[in-house]
């Protein structure tokens, strides 16, 4: 062992050995307790049942406000309602449509059952890019096949996979429902 690792050694245990100590690091015991002087204390006497009752008297007329309000103060003011005024309802011109606005008829449509599942895609027996409207209780979207399936059911009579929350749009349906009827046009 080296001789600065020993006097490192040395001087640690001296330092644990004077902080382990009570006498030697300046501890002091615990104080005795001081006596306090019984004359100090009062008894007070609280009667714990009184037979006298207590009134509360009103206020002096220093301490009421210039409005306060007693059993004869009016709080509202007698009238009558003013006459609503309805406003009519706006009219609206609705511009008519261009040549190239109409919804084209569409190529043939599909009715059969829809599934939702999370992969965000539309799936159907179409190619991709193919323009669909799909409709169902719940109202209609109007999407772009981005996936092929549903795979072959043995006759469930499923034609197209939905992204969950276009399933619940189109369905109209509680949230445990997993197959709805739909129509689907192809365009």
């Amino acid at each position: 062992m080296r001789v600065s690792r020993l006097v490192a050694v040395a001087a640690l245990t001296a330092a644990l050995t004077l902080g382990a100590l009570p006498g030697i690091a300046g501890s002091a015991g615990p104080t005795p307790a001081s006596v306090i002087d019984p004359s100090a204390f009062q008894s007070v006497q609280v009667p714990a049942f009184s037979t006298t009752e207590l009134a509360v008297e009103p206020l002096d007329g220093a301490f009421r406000a210039a409005g306060g309000i007693d059993a004869t103060t009016s709080l509202t003011e007698p009238g009558s309602e003013p006459p609503r005024k309805i406003p009519g309802r706006p009219q609206v011109t609705v511009p008519a449509a261009h040549a190239g606005s109409a919804l084209k008829p569409p190529r043939y449509k599909l009715s059969g059952k829809a599934t939702f599942y999370d992969n965000g895609t539309t799936a159907m027996r179409l190619p991709r890019g193919t323009v669909v409207i799909i409709c169902g209780a719940g109202g209609c979207l109007e999407r772009v096949v981005n996936d092929y399936g549903p795979s072959a059911d043995a006759g469930l009579g499923r034609i197209v996979d939905l992204y969950r929350p276009d399933f619940f749009a189109v369905c109209g349906c509680p949230s445990w429902s997993g197959i709805t009827q739909v129509t689907v046009s192809i365009y």
